[in-house]
Parts: structure tokens; C-alpha cells; sequence
């Protein structure tokens, strides 16, 4: 694929468009819509031809500001923000869990005092997802710390687990965190949301400033609801064209990241539009937000809409206020897609839905699909086998086996073993590989 940039100026912002496409590009709006019929495409063909577009107008006109510039300026009570500004960000909601959870506590309670209280106990959420299922004394004494801090905190939102048997025994247990923000209604359109996860960017997609702090910050935001931050500049990215029916929301990340490079975004904000991100579901921008971390976005986000505020409907009755990029924002760079020409992808390797029936499979489950398969028993959910937990964690990979995974991460040692190769890929590629024992193209099953 040809790739070509332009070296933007160390002392302004670059205002530069990519093209990533060998024919005219569409000239669709990014706010509209278009119902695109499913057929097949033959090759990915695409190139990149940066364009400059015309300077900003300056003087007495204030520039107009982009959508993670505007949440951030009306959580710092400011007027006007850009690129580079330090602000005190007043903190909507601050997520933890069984790994950071722990540190972050001790962290609060050394500064603020053995009997500090949070600044709000109804804007902290703690949820215990990731070394749960495991004979780990260790691990099981980190849900043991959370547990007794919600407790003595009173903590309004704090997704307990105790039979580690049985995950559906749990009727307060909700899953992996990014799943449970959004299912639970934490994430809100034009709020700030922060966690002690680098994948905490997910929440992007409800068009919201989302983002991994570590435990000292996390700490200090129990103890404030305050956190200092650096207002990133934004790349734009517009996916236009069919989404094929054998492409997935992974797909369109993979290549995206492909295209940048995995330091691409560094501290940088990664704005998603165009008529395939609005074409999306909920879950489907989810993923796309949730991989930006991997190109070194500071968060990823997806401006709001009917989708939203569907999903939203019996969630949350908590108002919120989503904000839109002006048309006069300035962004770093802007990127071009034509969905229609991209083919699956994986990534090379570096050196509670199973219980609910699937349509169309006569009232079969997911796991009842996948035990007929011959897979197993699916196991309860959980972050652990992606983060490679104790060594009794389900799928980890113990011994230096090849992996397809949906997950988002394939560096060494990453699910376990060091020499462990783990190629990233959509499910419906995950899929097509579990039936023939290697990385294979979904659209031999799907035609």
C-alpha cells in the first residue's frame, strides 16, 4: 500500500488531509447517512495523497474547537481551549478495578488520611473482572481489598463477586469493566470519564472524553474529582463506503492503525465520523475506540446520535449534553477512508452473552452453538486470559502455542507464555480459523 506524508511544521498546527483511496473519493457528508447494499470487493487498493487546506481565519475570530477540546473546556469551567493548554478537569466518572483498585486506594488513603472519605461516592465505580476466577490467594485477596473500601465508602456502584463458582450466582457481577460502563450507564455523551485501564478509551464511542489514568492520578481524583490533563490535538478520521458484510468494526481499526502505525496517534485524540462509523452499533464503535490506545491515542471518540441515545434509553436518566466538532475546528491531520475497498485483516504477530439466544438459530445459545462445535465450555467472562492472569486462568496461554484472539494486544508474553504468537483479528475471522485450524478469510463461509 502506498503511504506517503507531509512532515508537518514544529510550531503550528498541521492541517493536512490523506486520501486513502485510488479513485475520487465520495464526496457524502460525514453527517449523513446512506443504507449501502452488501456485495462483494475484490482487492484493497488504496493510496494516501496528502492535500493542504486553506489557513484558519485569525484576527478577532476565535477558532472553533473540536469535540474533545469542547468536553474539556466545560470540565475545566473555560470558554475556549487548544492543543497543548493545561487544565483541572472536573472528573464525571472514575472507574477501577481488581488490578489498580488496590494501589489506587492506598494511594488515597496515604495522601488524604486513613479516614477520607471520596469526593463522590456516586461517581466512582469499581468492578472486580480481571484475576477473579482463579485459585490465586493473591489475586482473590485484591477483590477482598475492594470489597471492604466500597464498603467502608459507602460506594454506590461497586459490581460485587463472591461465588467464584458460578459467575451467574452473582446477581450484582456485570462482566468485563468497558462492557459494564456501558451496559450500566456510566457512559454518558460529553462527559469525562477516566479509569485505571488503558482501554478505558471504549467509552469513546458514546462520544464522551474517555481515558487510562494510572493509580497515583486515580488516587488523587478519589481524594479531588479533579485531574490536571493536556488538551491533545485531535486526527480526524472519515470512513466512508459499504461495510461489507464479512467486515467487522476490527477490521476497520486494524487497517487504520496499519495505515498510522502503532505511534501514530501518541497523546493524541482520534475522532471517528462518516456515514460507515454512523452505519455502526454501539458495540461495533466500541471496538473502534477501544484499540486507539494501541496506535498511542489519548482517547478515542465518536460523535453522538440516534444510535446513542437508543442504546442510552433505559440506562441512564442522569441528563446529559453531547457537544459536536465546529465546522471551523483545526485538526492535526485528517484521514480518508473508502470502506468499500477494505478485505478482512489480522495483525502479525510480534517477535453475559452466552446465555442469550442467537437469531436465526432457533432458539440455540451461544454456548449451546459452541459446544455442538466441539469448542468448550465457554468459561465467565473476564479480562484475564487477554492480560495472561495466574497461571489457572482459562485460555491463558501456557505453553508457546499460536493464537487467533478478538482481543486487542499481541505483544510477547502478553496472554502468558513469552514465545506465545498471537495474531489480532475480527471474530468473524476468529471464527473461520477455529474451523480449519488456521488464520483463514471468512468469506469462504460466508458466500
Amino acid at each position: 500500500m502506498a503511504y506517503s506524508t507531509v512532515a508537518p511544521p514544529s510550531t503550528c498546527i498541521n492541517n493536512t488531509t490523506k486520501d486513502l483511496d485510488v479513485s475520487a473519493f465520495s464526496s457524502t457528508s460525514p453527517a449523513s447517512f446512506q443504507l449501502c447494499k452488501r456485495s462483494v470487493s475484490k482487492k484493497i487498493c488504496s493510496v494516501m495523497s496528502p492535500s493542504e487546506r486553506k489557513p484558519a481565519t485569525t484576527g478577532l475570530v476565535k477558532t472553533g474547537m473540536t469535540m474533545t477540546e469542547k468536553i474539556l473546556a466545560r470540565a475545566s469551567e473555560k470558554t475556549h481551549l487548544s492543543p497543548g493548554d493545561n487544565v483541572w478537569v472536573n472528573i464525571d466518572v472514575l472507574m477501577t478495578h481488581d488490578v489498580c483498585g488496590p494501589g489506587t486506594f492506598g494511594i488515597f488513603k496515604k495522601e488524604f488520611g486513613q479516614n477520607a472519605k471520596v469526593w463522590d461516592r456516586e461517581k466512582v465505580v469499581v468492578i472486580p473482572e480481571h484475576y477473579i476466577f482463579t485459585r490465586d490467594e493473591r489475586a482473590n485477596r485484591n477483590v477482598d481489598t475492594l470489597r471492604e473500601f466500597c464498603t467502608e465508602q459507602n460506594i454506590k456502584y461497586y459490581y460485587d463477586i463472591k461465588d467464584l463458582g458460578n459467575f451467574k450466582a452473582n446477581p450484582d457481577y456485570k462482566g468485563l469493566c468497558h462492557v459494564a460502563l456501558a451496559q450500566e450507564g456510566h457512559c454518558r455523551p460529553g462527559e469525562v470519564l477516566l479509569g485505571t485501564d488503558s482501554h478505558t478509551c471504549t467509552a469513546g464511542a458514546f462520544g464522551q472524553f474517555a481515558t487510562g489514568i494510572g493509580i497515583t492520578n486515580a488516587g488523587f481524583v478519589l481524594g479531588t474529582g479533579k485531574l490536571l490533563l493536556k488538551v491533545p490535538p485531535t486526527l480526524r478520521f472519515v470512513l466512508d463506503g459499504e461495510m461489507r458484510d464479512y467486515l467487522l468494526a476490527k477490521d476497520l481499526i486494524l487497517q487504520i492503525i496499519g495505515e498510522i502505525s502503532v505511534a501514530g496517534a501518541t497523546y493524541k485524540a482520534m475522532e471517528f465520523v462518516g456515514s460507515t462509523v454512523e452505519s455502526l452499533s454501539m458495540e461495533e464503535r466500541m471496538t473502534l475506540c477501544n484499540m486507539v490506545i494501541e496506535a498511542g491515542g489519548k482517547n478515542g471518540i465518536v460523535p453522538a446520535d440516534s444510535t446513542t441515545y437508543k442504546y442510552l434509553e433505559d440506562k441512564t436518566s442522569i441528563p446529559y449534553e453531547p457537544v459536536y466538532s465546529d465546522n471551523q475546528a483545526r485538526f492535526l491531520t485528517e484521514y480518508r477512508f473508502d470502506i468499500s475497498k477494505l478485505e478482512p485483516l489480522v495483525a502479525k504477530v510480534w517477535m453475559d452473552v452466552y446465555s442469550l439466544p442467537v437469531p436465526g438459530s432457533g432458539g440455540k445459545t451461544c454456548s449451546q452453538i459452541f459446544e455442538e462445535a466441539g469448542c468448550d465450555t465457554p468459561a465467565s467472562p473476564t479480562c484475564g486470559a487477554c492480560m495472561g492472569g495466574p497461571k489457572d486462568t482459562y485460555a491463558r496461554l501456557n505453553e508457546p502455542q499460536v493464537c487467533v484472539s478478538t482481543t486487542n494486544r499481541n505483544f510477547p508474553g502478553r496472554m502468558g507464555h513469552k514465545e506465545g504468537q498471537i495474531y489480532l483479528a475480527s471474530p468473524y475471522t476468529a471464527a473461520a480459523s477455529a474451523l480449519t485450524g488456521y488464520v483463514t478469510d471468512a468469506r469462504e463461509f460466508l458466500q
